[in-house]
């Protein structure tokens, strides 16, 4: 479904168990939908809901249920996400909007664990952030690909380059050749004159000289074969050059290739497997984190004298004093145990909960992180065994043609080596039948023979340098073609080595306009700009150091004088980091086109921006999505534009 079809279409969700929801069916319209109401009042899990239809895994089932499931329906397309709990972990299913959520988790879903506002709360490396979604191992191999077919073009060139500078001279000797092909048949004609003229006053002779013209064709045409031998011995013998020439040239370039050891690959592979098991764990853990602490939030937000009563059963007014005193202590019964607890005790193991939970999701961050290094890490190793496996392919293949090659050449010597012995025994022959007495008509014979031989070598030099000229030709006519080819190439190497530049760029420039805006509309004292430089640093990686880009985020304030001065990042207040924060996901969002595939945005925990600045922020981001669904407290929702439809999920 396109984007203009998705903003005009009305979206209706169905859940059931899903987070602190046992059951909730209701719509959006499209622009803003304002979820309101105060703390564990279900509204995270509704936006988690959201999120679980469109394919992210950062949803949890309800704590006490078995099976849960989200049915959202966009226009004429409905999809579904379904949850299975099979003994410690849960079992996903269902077809939901996306099959990769990625972006839509980094960019679009921005509740409070998100990590693009975590990534500038906590001072992390925004560009590997901003970068994460590139698929930097395919680019590389695109790019090596591409490389090798340049190097393969730019050989043929440089070939017809030799080839080109060869054909002046081939020509010089094409007319030579057509030259002396002119005068020996020039030649050859007058001797014919000469013998038809002979012929005429003496036959008797006729018997002897067909036996002497006989024996004189053999041997031109056994002379013929020593020079097709020769030939092919000489054309055998530069093939076998170029072969030793390749065969140096990829045994050059083997030594250039660092040594990958045996089980390498191997052990990467088994880490790999073992980080990715050790990543389902820490993600198991955090949905039943995620499920406790939203049961718990729940609980606690719903306690109340009815609660207490149906715990502790039927008491007297009087203890029903107590009670109402108790809760207005800030006591609570504990839904475990039965017993009062102070609400506060209760707060603080929620608390630690949280803390829990941030840091499993730091840890599933980290071997994300660990899993894309190794990934990186095992591709390289692939990707210089297959340059060393295609190497020694070809060097077996380039012994094996030497075999082949220098076999025949001993074969063209033995052939060569017999005719020279019929060649022998054909000119003693030769000379048996010239010893008699012939007399002139012989030696005419013998000499127009000799021209016939001569022509007939000529002839063929001459049809071997048009050959060759007509080859070069062909392949000239090639050239442009692929002068073009490597140009093309050229120009796709040029894309595939800047687009990571152009993202980078494009990502600083979307950040600091989008930034810019947003202080002016949100008018914070004494914050002039936020912006971010990018720069590049010499970092080691590996045995080598490489240049890499890196995102330096700047805070630049005015003293009650009006002068300009840069701050530190640790002197943002809480508001300001928020808002930086998710300034920086909708960059993300906005260079890597979110909005062309996720229909939603998601904001959450908002509660550390003032309630007007709520209201200028939310304004700001629902030019840029075709819904966009926040959750606030009851008191930030009263500053946010009345003509957004509000919905409370408890």
């Amino acid at each position: 479904m396109s984007s203009e079809q998705m903003s005009k279409s009305k979206v209706n969700i169905s859940v059931e168990n899903i987070g602190g929801i046992d059951e909730l069916s209701t719509s959006f319209e499209p622009g803003v939908t304002v979820l309101a109401g105060r703390n564990a009042t279900n509204r995270t899990s509704l936006l988690r809901s959201i999120m679980a239809a469109h394919g992210s895994d950062d949803v949890a089932l309800k704590g006490d249920a078995e099976e849960g499931f989200v049915e959202l329906t966009l226009g004429d397309e409905t999809y579904t996400r379904t949850f299975e709990r099979q003994g410690s972990s849960v079992v996903t299913g269902g077809d939901p909007i996306l099959d990769d959520t990625e972006l839509a988790d980094l960019f679009a879903f921005l509740l409070e664990t998100n990590d693009a506002r975590r990534a500038v709360a906590n001072g992390e490396d925004l560009r590997d952030l901003i970068m994460r979604p590139v698929d930097v191992e395919s680019i590389n191999e695109e790019v090596n690909a591409l490389q090798q077919q340049k190097r393969e073009i730019s050989n043929e060139l440089s070939t017809l380059s030799n080839l080109s500078e060869k054909l002046p001279t081939l020509e010089q000797r094409r007319t030579k050749l057509q030259d002396q092909i002119d005068e020996k048949e020039t030649e050859l004609a007058e001797k014919e004159r000469e013998v038809e003229e002979y012929d005429a006053s003496v036959s008797e002779q006729q018997e002897a000289e067909s036996e002497l013209e006989s024996k004189l064709g053999e041997l031109r045409d056994k002379r013929g074969e020593i020079d097709d031998v020769d030939r092919r011995i000489q054309t055998e013998k530069q093939s076998l050059n170029a072969l030793e020439s390749e065969e140096e040239e990829l045994q050059e370039d083997a030594e250039e290739l660092p040594d990958v050891a045996g089980g390498q690959v191997s052990e990467i592979e088994s880490e790999i497997s073992r980080l990715r098991t050790r990543r389902q764990e820490v993600q198991s853990t955090i949905n039943e984190l995620q499920s406790v602490i939203q049961f718990n939030e729940e609980m606690l937000s719903g306690t109340s004298s009815d609660v207490v009563e149906a715990l502790r059963g039927s008491e007297s007014s009087e203890s029903g004093s107590v009670t109402d005193q108790l809760l207005a202590d800030q006591q609570v019964v504990c839904w475990t145990c039965g017993s009062e607890v102070d609400q506060e005790e209760i707060e603080s193991t929620i608390d630690r909960l949280r803390s829990l939970r941030e840091e499993k999701l730091d840890e599933g961050r980290s071997f994300k992180q660990k899993l894309s290094e190794l990934q990186d890490e095992k591709s390289t190793h692939e990707q210089r065994q297959r340059e060393r496996d295609r190497i020694e392919r070809r060097l077996s293949e380039i012994e094996s043609e030497q075999t082949t090659r220098e076999e025949r050449i001993e074969e063209l010597k033995s052939r060569r080596s017999e005719l020279e012995d019929e060649v022998d025994s054909l000119e003693q022959t030769v000379d048996e039948l010239e010893s008699e007495e012939h007399g002139e008509l012989l030696d005419l014979h013998r000499e127009a023979n000799q021209l016939e031989y001569d022509l007939g070598r000529l002839r063929s030099d001459l049809d071997d340098v048009e050959d060759e000229i007509a080859s070069i030709e062909a392949k000239l006519d090639e050239r442009d073609e692929l002068e073009a080819t490597r140009d093309e190439i050229d120009e796709e190497l040029k894309e595939l080595r800047t687009r990571i530049e152009r993202l980078e760029s494009e990502a600083v420039e979307e950040f600091n306009t989008r930034m810019d805006d947003v202080l002016d509309v949100l008018e914070y004292d004494n914050l002039e700009r936020i912006w971010i430089e990018r720069t590049e640093q010499r970092v080691r990686e590996g045995r080598k150091k490489v240049t890499k880009s890196v995102f330096e985020l700047h805070v630049i304030r005015t003293n009650e004088e009006g002068v300009s001065y840069e701050d530190s990042l640790a002197h943002l207040s809480e508001s300001e980091r928020e808002v930086t924060g998710l300034v920086f996901a909708l960059a993300g969002y906005l260079i890597h086109e979110v909005y062309e595939t996720v229909p939603f945005m998601v904001l959450d925990s908002l509660e550390a921006i003032d309630a007007g600045r709520i209201s200028r922020l939310v304004d700001y981001f629902a030019d840029y999505a075709d819904y966009l669904v926040v959750a606030l407290l009851e008191e930030d929702a009263q500053a946010v534009d009345s003509s957004y439809p509000r919905y409370s999920p408890a």
